[in-house]
This record gives structure tokens, C-alpha cells and sequence, in this order.
């Protein structure tokens, strides 16, 4: 960093404040700074002392010093404050915790440290760093373990034991193996025993729960922060006075939020006590003169514009350095070349900071050609001689220049006006998902291919001829009870229906009506497997128009965009321009949760259309999300000669009329719509893209009428109602799709509370987010008294502007309400949960949800999903009525809220119900009833065999294959003891097809739960050969005594040439007996299982294509 440092050596006061920091005790004052300086210089002094503490006013000034001191040292960290007034919520999400103890863990490991923080962040109590250090507990491989104390000091730490580790805070131990998710770790650990000692310890992946990467040693830290203990002090003393300097950001407004936040804290205090609750305790805030005082005695550098007042600061020394900002040019190039033409002719050393490597290079060229002396580097230890201009890819906030020394930091922002937010990085992870980890309980209603609707009864272990084996136990109609065996689970699924309420009717076991069902459902999808795939058909044959490659816009267009792009949504896009530069029409759909990203796939492919002078339509439901995505285009189209217009009803006839003409003349490239874009009125040039939003919500007429436009136009068509893995996989060669399953990289910093309904609680809240300037979602789903929920909060906070939103208002008045919301005349919008469909609005970051426990999760993860949308740490509250513990056990409802708390796993919310959503938007409601006759699985898989007739491709007949030999096969319980697990392990080994899902799972029981026993290998090897005898048509093959007889399938399709030749190898061993159903009578040598799998590949060999 000599290239930015160096330059201060110059400067006089700078020498002088370098001598006096050495051995200062209290504050030496620096005005004159601003912004991004202020860091710039915090960065020039940090040499002094290895350890350094930045201190700003709130959270956001906290996290713009991060970003700017990132850009001079990438090993900085931000510690966020302790929520003061929340801590009484049953369960508290343990985001911030995390961001804390991963501070803590630095501080205990590293020499060399800066940490940066709000002023609250030092005022709650903590133990002391050496306490903190005792209750440690650290790992080697080959170091012995104590298993049972093991446990409690993890559950002493705050870890809770679970089945399966999914989140941070959590551990499990099966047998010998022990996972923990430590907080301070981005991945969870798994630790081997091998008797009382370590074996080995490995990081995993915690959704696909396969080990990553071997590691010799651990430390686990603590999962929660003790308060209430003696002795406890203020993050300020983690520093040693000998070895640190404190940097303060503006003195006077530190004092100014001390105070505000112990005034709150009493305040709160004070409410709770006159309305009697529990007593805050004492030692939970320290007092913010204590922390001056303390301040005092450090050894404190503090930067300010304007000299503060004295107030209780211990001022030893103070300086004046003089700095200027530097002008903004809101993207006029010709003026910043006048200006650095200026700045050459003085000699001045600049540097210049772009927000991406490639517009950093481009714009060194572009200056360079203005004759100006500029050059890309990424060695920023290069020193810039006057007149020199270094052009390099870096962040600041915003650019300042000292005149006396002749030193200019210029950033983008200053050249073209807007933030570009820091990209994200994240990790890939190989390795599957678990997929479908339907999680049967029982009492479950189940579909079993062969016999319908069952209800599903649990494992049972039954011992046949002293052969044990698991079963499952299903009941049916009349008290009927079928036993399958565990390693014939795959002909069995969960059912789901759509109507979840009314319990569907069980099938009688051996009765007709079942294959009655079945043959009727296979009717309509055959017909509707013929359909989609002559449609299809027609599109294919017609040509498209062909788009060029890529162009350098387009390529600037996309790194312009402010977040890390996923996988998926990278692969999409790249489908997507495939799509575009081919001579076939592209119909795309492109499925993602809300929030995953939709938006900017779209806005890439109708940038590539605009650059080819197409015109494109974006069509949505409402004029709501019309004017948004309008401002998003603008937004993102206004660095190029991009023409956007509105159509909707927010625009005067005038305008539209103006639109209109545009589109006609071909002046306007995209235009944004509700179905006005549909009317008779409106003609295009030269349409070439269709965008469709939310396909789901369009009527019939409206559908037509896109069909109409779409004739020959490329379409695209964006659906937030994820579409089903098993659904995707039956359409795939029928319609392209992209589905972006994977949430974007820390999206979501919502920290969650559960809690009781308490007033205090929600006024807190509310003026907490008014203070910083945001907005609230209170959520309320009841329409009838809803105003009078209004009403009730406009008293709680007199301040705020509330107002409310419901379902049954005219979309007039609804539209009203919500665009006053958008653009911030409203600070409380009460509403039920129409807001859990589309709406993104970055300023609200505080959500009160009233009666959670009456949501289904689906809904409360949509709702969540609402806020944070912004770099803000934003607040969700789920609250519930007081003393509902009288009717539930509180342990049960607990259990269930737990549940919510950790909506962002995600994963676990593959949920049913929007799977069965959006089969419905894809097939047509007819298919509905269908879908419930059979259950969901059944009907997907009924599908894909349908189109794939329909295409022409040959499918294996149904027929089942069943295996049953005298052998112990089946998981016991003390390697797999939880049921989930194992149901999921039996599913998943029943589905082996070829010997790459052998290996795979094979080596996937090793990583998970260690060494598997005999049972379980044997269980594999048959899976194995049952998936290899099943393609060469065998139904049974069913071991008595020592002969084992395998049956085939009456329309094998068998060349009974070659079964001579079979006969001649094995001799005597094989008897071959044509029945009406052909069998084969074998006696097999060593090995059972090793030699029918022998057998089999030898049968499958004569297989007929």
C-alpha cells in the first residue's frame, strides 16, 4: 500500500502526530478530516501498534469505515452491538452473535488485529478475554476424549444436541462420530473416535453432510455470551493499553449516541418496572461516562471535521491538517480530464479507484488518450511520481486530496455518481444434496405403486428363519396391514395432495379400485404429454432471429451489476444468450424463489436484445411491481443510450400517448407494462423480446392475447413459484428451463426474535427503525378490526405515519397506499399478507409479525423474505399471544416456533404445498384432481414415462423386482439410530442404479456415520444387483435352502438365442424352466450375493434393444 501511504510521510503534521501517538495517553485531536480520508490516515498511523480499535456513532458509519479500510488491509473486522432491549425473546436467531465470536476468536489468535465498531458495541458487559480463553476447548488428532464430558461441555458452551447438524450452535453424536457446527467456522467439523481417542477431524458440508477437508486441530468457542457473572468488563478492555491504539470517527456524535443509547436502555428500563415485568439487570450496560473515563486513559487518535467541543474528553494534543473533497462529475468524462490536466500541470500524485478490474484498465486507456499521463497497475507498493495518474481496482466512499502535499484519491463515485456495492464471494460445495428427504412420520398417508393409499406405521424388525430384517409397516382400509421390505422402499412415496385438509381415502389392500385410479389418471397424462410436445414441435421448425455475440457493452452492462451472481443464476443467463445467438425461437422459463435473481437474468437478455435494435416488452401483474421494475431498468440502463419507458395506470394519457409513438417509431427499447402493453392501440417496430413476470397471475384472455404477440418473438417467462425437482425432470426436452435453486450469498442478515406480544416490545422496535431512517412491515392478517390495529400503533409511537393495507380495499385505494409507502410517506404499513407477494422495498428492515403461530411456514419464510434487501442487519419479530401456554405444552410450541427461527436453512422449506402450486401453474387446473387421486410422486413419475412415449423413447415396462435371500440386510440401529435418517438412508440405497451410486453412497456411509456393519454392506450389494437384474427383466429372485430361483418377466425381451451359451457356463448349477413365467434355477458358488451379480450382468447381456 506504499503507493497510498508513502505520500504522508510529507506531510509536517503527520511526523509530528506519528511522535506524539507513541507514548499518548488521552485524546489527540485531529479536525480538518473527512470521509474516506479519515480512514486513509487511521490506515498511515496503524503501523504504530499492532492491535487497533476503530470507534464510529451507529452501525451504518461502522460498516462504510469497514468498506473503505477493507480496501488497505483485508484483515479488518466489523463487531456488531449487543441488542439491549430484545434480550427477553424466547429465541434469539444467533447471526450476531456469530459476527461477535468470530472477533473474539481473532483477538485470541492474532498479534495483529483492527476491529471496528459502533459505540454501543463497548457498552455491554462481557467476560473477560482470559475467561473467555479457560473455556476453550481444543482438539488435536490422536488426543483423547472423554465422550460423556464432552457432551456437557458442549451443552455448557451453548451448543444444542440435534439429530442431524444443520445450523451453527448445534452438535450430534452418532457412535463413534461427532459433529459440531461451531460458531466462529463457515463449516461444520466432524470428529472420528476410534476407542477413546481421535482418529481423525474433518470439515463437511452441512447440507449434503459430506466431509470437505482433514484437519489436525480445533477450537471450539462458546455458542452463547454469559452475562450476570462478577467481574465482567467492556469490550474496550479486550485491548491492552500498552499495545493498542484507538481511533475515534467524530468525537462529538460518539458522545452524542453514548448517551441516546443508555437513555433508551432506561427508558425501556423504566417502562418494564412501572408496568411490573422482570428487572433489567444492572450489569448489563455499562454507563457511557464510565466509558469515557476509560477512553481517558487509552491511547485515543480522534478524527473530526470541525474542532468538537472539550465536553469530558482528556484532550492532550490537538493538530489541523488541511483536505479538500474532490469535485463529483456525474459521469461528464470531458470535465474530471479538465480537472486531472489541472492536477498534472501542479505535479499532484493521483490515484484513481474503480469498482471493477476491467473498467479500471478501460479507463486508464481512455485517459491515456486524453494525453494524460495514467496507468492500470494491481502493485499498489508502486509509488506514483507527480503528474502521474494510477488507475487501480479498489474502494472508497469517497475521494479527497491534500493540497499541501499534492496527493488526490478519486473513486467512481465521484466520477460517475453512484455506489457499487461490494461483490459478494462464496464458497461452491461438492456434493450432493440430500435430495427428498420427505420426512415421513408416523401416521403418515403414503402411496405404494402396487396398492395404493396406505397409512404409513413405522419400521418393525421381523425375524424370518433367523434371517433379521427391517420392515414397514402400512395400513390400509378395513385394519389391513402390508409389510414391504426396507430395501424395497423405492415403490413407495409420500402423498401429497393439494387439499391437505381433508384427509384423502385409504385404498382396500387387493382391491380394483386402486388400478381403476391409476389407469384413468394414465389417460390424462398421456393426452397431456401429447399435447406439450407437439406444441413444442411446431416451435422448433420455425426460425428465429439469430443475435450476435456478446459486445464490450454488454460485458460492462454486467459487471455494473453490485452482487456476486450464483451458479445457477450464471448458468441461466448463459442458457439464456444461447437461446438468443441460435436460429430457434427461445420460449424459456426461468423458475427461482423470491429475491434469487429472476430480475437480472431478464435485464441481461433484454440489454442483448436492445443492443441488436429489438425492441422488448416486460409484462407484469401489477402497477405496483410495473413502476419497480421500471426503476430497476432505469436504474440499471442510464450509463447507456438505453430508452425505458412505463405503461401503466400511474402514467397520464399524455404520457402513455407519448410511449405509444415511441414504440411505433421504434424510439423506445423497452417498455414496462401491466397488460396495457396487451391493447389493440399499441404497435411495435421490431419486436424481438418478450419478458413475462409471474406468468401464474394472468388470466385466460390475457394468455391468449401473449400467445398471440409471441408468435415468433423470443419469450422469456419469470416464475417465483418454484417449480418441483421431480416435475422439472419430466418436462426436461419439453420446454428449456433454468431453475435457480440456490439462495444468494448472504442476502439475508435477518436477525430473528420469538417472543410473547408485548407493547414495549413493538414500540422499541418501531422507533428503533425510525431512528435509523427506515420503515416497518407490521403484519396483521385479520381485516376485520385492522384499522383499529392502525390505530393502536399510531398511539404506541406518535412519531410515525402509519397506515394500513388489506386484500379487500379497491386496487385504487391499495395502489395509493403502497405507492406512498414506496416512496417513504409512510413509516408503518400495518398489513395482512398481500405484501408476501413481490413487493421489494430496500428501506424497510423491520418486520413484527402479530400471532406467528398462526402462519404456515411456507408463509412466514415468504414473509421474512421481505426484508433484507439491504446491507442493514434487519429485525424480524414473531410474535404470540401471552399465556397461550396454558393450552399447549410450552415445550411443544416451543419445538414448533424453534422450527421458524430457522426459516433461512432454507433448505428444509422445499415445501409441499408450493411444490404442488406450481404443478398446477404448469399442467393446467385439470390436472389437479388428478394429481390428488394419486398422490403427487406418483403422478410425476407417471408423466415422465408418458412424454417419454410420447417422444418416442423406449421406457422399461412396469414391473417390480423383488429380492429375497437368507441374509442379514438392513441398518441397525446402533449405526443409524435416528428414524429420519435411517428411513432416508433406506430410500436413498434403494435407488442405487450402476455402480456410481454404490461407490457414492458407500463412501457417503463411511464419512457420516463410520464404518458400515455387514448388514449394511450386504444391503448395498443387493441394492446393486436388484437395480442389474431389473434390466434384464428378472421379477423375483427368492433364495430356499440352497437354490436360489430367479423368475423373468413374461414380455422379457430376452434374445433366447443366447441362454444355451448361459447354460453351458454355469452347468449344472443352472436349470432353465419355461413356464408361463420362464424361470432359471441356480446354485451359486461362494459368495451369494457376488455371484447373482455375476449372474445377472451375464442375463443382461442378452437383453434385445
Amino acid at each position: 500500500m506504499k503507493a497510498f501511504i508513502q505520500p504522508l510521510q510529507n506531510l509536517a503534521e503527520f511526523e509530528q502526530i506519528q511522535k506524539c501517538a507513541g507514548e499518548n495517553r488521552g485524546i489527540l485531536e485531529i479536525s480538518g478530516c473527512i470521509e474516506s480520508q479519515k480512514v486513509h490516515m487511521m490506515y498511515g498511523l496503524s503501523g504504530l501498534f499492532p492491535s487497533h480499535l476503530i470507534l464510529a456513532e451507529d452501525e451504518k458509519r461502522a460498516k462504510e469505515i469497514y468498506e473503505d479500510y477493507r480496501f488497505y488491509d483485508k484483515e479488518v473486522y466489523y463487531y456488531p452491538a449487543k441488542d439491549l432491549l430484545f434480550f427477553q425473546a424466547d429465541i434469539h436467531g444467533n447471526l450476531l452473535i456469530r459476527q461477535r465470536m468470530q472477533v473474539i476468536k481473532a483477538l485470541l489468535e492474532k498479534e495483529k488485529i483492527t476491529v471496528i465498531t459502533s459505540i454501543d458495541g463497548c457498552m455491554d458487559f462481557l467476560l473477560p478475554l482470559e475467561e473467555i480463553k479457560k473455556s476453550l476447548i481444543h482438539f488435536e488428532s490422536d488426543s483423547p476424549v472423554d465422550l460423556d464430558k464432552l457432551k456437557d461441555s458442549l451443552v455448557t458452551l451453548g451448543y444444542e444436541r440435534v439429530g442431524q447438524v444443520e445450523m451453527p450452535g448445534q452438535f450430534s453424536v452418532r457412535g463413534g462420530i461427532i459433529d459440531i457446527y461451531s460458531l466462529t467456522e463457515e463449516n461444520p467439523w466432524r470428529i472420528e473416535l476410534w476407542g477413546d481417542e481421535i482418529d481423525s477431524i474433518r470439515s463437511f458440508d452441512a447440507e449434503s453432510q459430506r466431509s470437505l477437508e482433514n484437519l489436525d486441530e480445533i477450537i471450539i468457542y462458546p455458542a452463547v455470551e454469559k452475562i450476570g457473572e462478577k467481574d465482567m468488563v467492556s469490550f474496550l478492555e479486550y485491548f491492552s493499553r500498552e499495545k493498542s491504539i484507538l481511533f475515534l470517527d467524530e468525537p462529538n456524535h460518539l458522545v452524542e449516541k453514548g448517551m441516546a443509547v443508555e437513555e433508551e436502555y432506561l427508558q425501556s428500563r423504566m417502562h418494564r418496572e412501572e408496568r411490573g415485568e422482570q428487572k433489567l439487570p444492572d450489569n448489563w450496560l455499562c454507563r457511557f461516562e464510565t466509558l469515557q473515563k476509560e477512553l481517558n486513559q487509552y491511547n485515543c487518535i480522534a478524527f473530526c471535521a470541525l474542532e468538537p467541543k472539550r465536553g469530558k474528553w482528556k484532550i492532550t494534543e490537538k493538530f489541523d491538517i488541511t483536505v479538500k473533497t474532490v469535485n463529483s462529475y456525474n459521469s461528464s468524462f470531458e470535465l474530471l480530464v479538465k480537472d486531472l490536466l489541472q492536477y498534472k500541470k501542479q505535479g499532484f500524485q493521483i490515484a484513481l479507484l474503480s469498482g471493477s478490474r476491467t473498467r479500471a484498465e478501460r479507463l486508464a486507456k481512455d485517459l491515456q488518450e486524453e494525453g494524460l499521463n495514467a496507468f492500470y497497475s494491481t502493485d499498489y507498493d508502486r509509488l506514483i511520481q507527480p503528474g502521474e495518474i494510477m488507475v487501480a481496482y479498489g474502494h472508497a466512499k469517497k475521494g479527497f486530496e491534500y493540497p499541501l502535499i499534492k496527493f488526490a484519491l478519486m473513486t467512481e463515485t465521484d466520477i460517475f455518481g453512484q455506489e457499487q456495492k461490494k461483490k459478494k464471494k462464496k464458497k461452491n460445495y461438492n456434493g450432493q444434496r440430500i435430495q427428498d428427504f420427505a420426512e415421513l412420520s408416523i401416521g403418515d398417508f403414503v402411496v405404494h405403486e402396487k396398492h395404493g393409499l396406505g397409512i404409513y406405521r413405522g419400521i418393525e424388525k421381523v425375524e424370518v428363519d433367523k434371517i433379521v430384517k427391517d420392515y414397514i409397516k402400512i395400513e390400509y382400509r378395513g385394519g389391513s396391514n402390508l409389510y414391504i421390505l426396507a430395501t424395497q422402499l423405492d415403490a413407495l412415496q409420500k402423498y401429497s395432495g393439494a387439499d391437505t385438509a381433508k384427509a384423502p381415502k385409504l385404498n382396500k389392500l387387493g382391491g380394483q379400485e386402486w388400478n381403476k385410479t391409476k389407469s384413468k389418471v394414465r389417460g390424462a397424462v398421456k393426452n397431456i404429454a401429447k399435447e406439450l410436445v407437439e406444441l413444442y414441435a411446431v416451435r422448433q421448425e420455425k426460425e428465429g432471429y439469430v443475435c450476435g455475440p456478446d459486445t464490450v457493452w454488454q460485458r460492462e452492462f454486467e459487471e455494473m451489476f453490485p452482487y456476486e451472481e450464483t451458479e445457477d443464476q450464471l448458468n441461466a443467463i448463459e442458457d439464456t444468450k444461447r437461446d438468443m445467438e441460435s436460429t430457434k425461437i427461445m420460449d424459456r422459463l426461468v423458475c427461482g424463489d423470491v429475491g434469487y435473481g429472476k430480475t437480472e437474468v431478464a435485464l441481461r437478455a433484454a440489454f442483448k436484445a436492445v443492443q441488436e435494435s429489438r425492441q422488448v416488452v416486460y409484462l407484469v401483474p401489477t402497477t405496483i411491481l410495473a413502476q419497480q421494475h421500471y426503476n430497476t431498468f432505469v436504474q440499471r440502463m442510464k450509463e447507456f443510450p438505453v430508452k425505458v419507458e412505463l405503461l401503466c395506470r400511474f402514467r397520464t394519457p399524455a404520457q402513455q400517448k407519448k410511449a405509444i409513438e415511441g414504440l411505433k417509431k421504434g424510439q423506445v427499447d423497452i417498455v414496462v407494462g401491466t397488460h396495457r402493453v396487451l391493447s389493440k392501440d399499441i404497435e411495435f417496430k421490431n419486436l424481438g423480446l418478450l419478458i413475462i413476470d409471474e406468468e401464474q397471475r394472468f388470466g385466460v384472455a390475457h394468455k391468449e392475447k401473449i400467445k398471440q404477440l409471441k408468435k415468433d418473438v423470443d419469450v422469456l417467462t419469470l416464475t417465483a413459484t418454484p417449480i418441483p425437482r421431480t416435475l422439472h425432470m419430466s418436462l426436461i426436452g419439453i420446454r428449456d428451463m433454468s431453475v435457480l435453486e440456490e439462495p444468494p450469498m448472504d442476502r439475508i442478515p435477518i436477525q430473528t426474535y420469538v417472543m410473547e406480544y408485548d407493547e414495549e416490545t413493538v414500540r422499541e422496535a418501531i422507533n428503533r427503525e425510525l431512528r435509523r431512517g427506515g420503515q416497518v412491515y407490521y403484519v396483521y392478517n385479520r381485516v376485520t378490526d385492522i384499522a383499529e390495529v392502525a390505530l393502536r400503533i399510531s398511539k404506541l409511537v406518535p412519531d410515525a405515519r402509519v397506515d394500513f393495507a388489506h386484500g379487500q380495499m379497491s386496487e385504487r385505494e391499495l395502489e395509493q397506499v403502497m405507492y406512498g409507502f414506496i416512496n417513504g410517506e409512510i413509516d408503518v404499513l400495518v398489513s395482512t399478507t398481500i405484501i408476501e407477494t413481490g413487493l421489494d422495498i430496500s428501506n424497510v428492515n423491520t418486520m413484527i409479525i402479530h400471532d406467528s403461530d398462526r402462519y404456515g411456514l411456507s408463509q412466514l419464510y415468504q414473509l421474512r423474505g421481505r426484508i433484507g434487501r439491504s446491507n442493514r442487519t434487519s429485525y424480524a419479530f414473531l410474535m404470540y399471544r401471552p399465556n397461550m401456554v396454558l393450552r399447549e405444552t410450552a415445550e411443544k410450541r416451543l419445538a414448533a416456533i424453534r422450527e421458524y427461527t430457522d426459516l433461512g436453512s432454507g433448505f428444509k422449506i422445499a415445501m409441499r404445498d408450493l411444490e404442488l402450486r406450481g404443478a398446477g401453474n404448469l399442467l393446467g387446473a385439470q390436472q389437479h384432481g388428478h394429481m390428488n387421486a394419486v398422490g403427487y410422486d406418483l403422478y410425476c413419475k407417471m408423466l415422465s414415462e408418458a412424454v417419454k412415449e410420447a417422444k418416442g423413447i423406449h421406457t422399461m415396462e412396469d414391473f417390480e423386482t423383488s429380492v429375497d435371500l437368507n441374509i442379514d440386510a438392513f441398518i441397525p440401529d446402533t449405526y443409524i439410530s435416528n428414524e429420519f435418517q435411517k428411513l432416508d438412508i433406506y430410500k436413498r440405497i434403494a435407488g442405487i442404479e450402476n455402480q456410481n451410486d454404490y461407490d457414492d453412497m458407500l463412501e457417503e456411509l463411511l464419512d457420516r456415520f463410520g464404518e458400515p456393519t455387514k448388514a449394511v454392506l450386504n444391503l448395498l450389494a443387493i441394492a446393486k444387483m436388484k437395480a442389474i437384474a431389473h434390466q434384464a427383466y428378472v421379477t423375483e429372485i427368492k433364495q430356499t435352502g440352497k437354490e436360489i430361483r430367479i423368475t423373468l418377466y413374461e414380455k422379457a425381451k430376452i434374445n433366447p438365442a443366447g441362454i444355451p451359451a448361459l447354460m453351458d457356463k454355469y452347468r449344472r448349477r443352472l436349470q432353465f424352466k419355461t413356464d408361463k413365467e420362464p424361470k432359471f434355477l441356480f446354485l451359486p458358488q461362494g459368495k451369494v450375493v457376488e455371484a447373482l451379480t455375476e449372474f445377472a450382468e451375464e442375463l443382461q447381456k442378452l437383453v434385445e434393444e
